[in-house]
């Protein structure tokens, strides 16, 4: 009889533990009803974590997302300070150059004109000077190398003594760059 007992406890072990294994692997449709709440209790623990790391993952998103944005305002704001004057100088451009026309005049035999003459040399030295120290420069003179990026030619002369070919033989309108960016290009003829 105890052997039989024996036998009935192990043939019952091996069935619990099957039971064990197909409820391990989700298998055994006849589960108690007190082991499902159990299984469903861990589904929202899974769920709960499952919803932490979406968190987690959208918050470096958006962190990630704010920096980009910080970035890219601060090269924005940093291009803005250095061009912030080009508006200005464009409008003050062609002040400079009728300046400089009223100068290219002959002042010689009229003291009143001489003194004239004298007030515009140092309002045009002033401007210029304003204008060299917020980064504004003259581009194009006479014998520089002819740049497309910052000339334009409007026609050709002949290389005569020193000028060779490409060269800038005369400026018709001087041209002018804030920092590396060309505001006006300079209108000159070139030797051939």
């Amino acid at each position: 009889m105890a052997k039989k007992n024996q036998e009935d406890q192990v043939e019952e072990q091996e069935i619990q533990e099957e039971e064990k294994a197909q409820d391990f692997a989700g298998e055994n449709p006849e589960k108690k009803p007190e082991e499902k709440a159990e299984a469903k209790e861990a589904d929202p623990m899974a769920e709960l974590k499952q919803q932490l790391s979406d968190k987690d993952d959208a918050l470096l998103r958006a962190q990630a997302e704010i920096q980009n944005i910080q970035t890219r305002n601060a090269r924005e704001m940093a291009n803005i300070r250095k061009y912030d004057g080009q508006k200005l100088a464009e409008a003050i451009l062609p002040v400079v150059d009728n300046l400089e026309r009223a100068l290219a005049v002959d002042a010689e035999g009229d003291d009143k004109v001489a003194q004239i003459h004298k007030g515009v040399q140092i309002t045009l030295k002033t401007l210029k000077s304003a204008l060299t120290a917020n980064g504004i420069q003259e581009v194009g003179q006479v014998g520089d190398d002819f740049d497309p990026q910052t000339m334009q030619g409007v026609q050709t002369v002949p290389a005569e003594g020193e000028l060779k070919a490409d060269q800038v033989a005369a400026v018709l309108q001087k041209g002018y760059m804030l920092q590396d960016r060309v505001i006006r290009p300079a209108m000159v003829a070139v030797a051939q």
